[in-house]
């Protein structure tokens, strides 16, 4: 085995005080750690500050892919580790990539499966089954897609590998704030759509909503999850049908404009 290479920790931020140490102590083999935070309310700027490897970088929200593509502009490394503010690495995880890190031959691009919680409930259906991210990777390889708002995609020019050890996701704190999170990823995704050109139609709007339904909470054994994975597919189908409505709104302001 080879010597590590050093790792750039890389976070995007907003009120996440209840995360934010806990999340930097994940990063304690990195050697820096960058913030980018869109103007919190909270203390999250206030913890994150005492940790000597932080580095802070104040920058308006406009869509997740702006704010990642600062923070891979902003690191020293080439190799970075983007975690989200409700992501956790296990003891296995960590030593697998250090492990993975210290070999001759590595990829350029890992996927991490993910580990779903619900308000602490462990979800093993509704979707989740295959659910994985890109999290470590070579930024002079990668690139986060400009055109995608939401969900954001990684382009990598390399070999790409997978973790064995899952990443812990407790995405889901409680019901009313996922509910506001998938409104906001459906108003996000709706004005993507608009800036790709796409028409609004009410039938497509509902059959849509109907599809992921039917196809999280049947086809992907939501039921299997017993109330959570029906919530979860109810919040999964506001999704869709915000996105709908988000769309239309830009339509609207448009022919205002217009």
């Amino acid at each position: 085995m080879e010597v590590q290479p050093k790792v750039s920790g890389l976070i995007i931020t907003f009120n996440e005080e209840k995360n934010i140490q806990e999340i930097l102590e994940n990063f304690n083999f990195c050697d820096e750690i960058i913030v980018v935070d869109s103007f919190s309310t909270d203390k999250t700027v206030a913890i994150a500050s005492q940790n000597p490897k932080v580095k802070i970088i104040s920058n308006p929200f406009e869509d997740f892919t702006k704010q990642r593509n600062i923070a891979l502009d902003a690191a020293k490394n080439d190799w970075v580790l983007f975690l989200d503010g409700d992501e956790r690495i296990t003891p296995e995880l960590r030593q697998e990539i250090l492990d993975e890190l210290r070999k001759p031959q590595k990829k350029d691009a890992y996927y991490f499966y993910r580990k779903f919680y619900f308000a602490g409930k462990p979800i093993n259906y509704s979707g989740t089954q295959t659910d994985k991210n890109f999290r470590l990777f070579r930024k002079s390889k990668c690139r986060y897609v400009s055109e995608k708002k939401v969900h954001e995609t990684l382009l990598v020019n390399g070999k790409i590998g997978v973790f064995n050890n899952k990443l812990l996701h407790f995405s889901v704190a409680d019901y009313e704030s996922y509910r506001k999170k998938m409104i906001h990823y459906g108003q996000l995704k709706g004005q993507e759509l608009f800036t790709k050109g796409k028409k609004y139609s009410i039938t497509t709007q509902y059959i849509k909503s109907a599809f992921k339904f039917f196809k999280t909470y049947i086809l992907r054994m939501g039921f299997m999850d017993g109330k959570e994975g029906y919530q979860l597919s109810v919040l999964q189908t506001l999704s869709v049908f915000e996105t709908y409505e988000s769309l239309k709104k830009q339509y609207r302001i448009n022919i205002n404009r217009s």
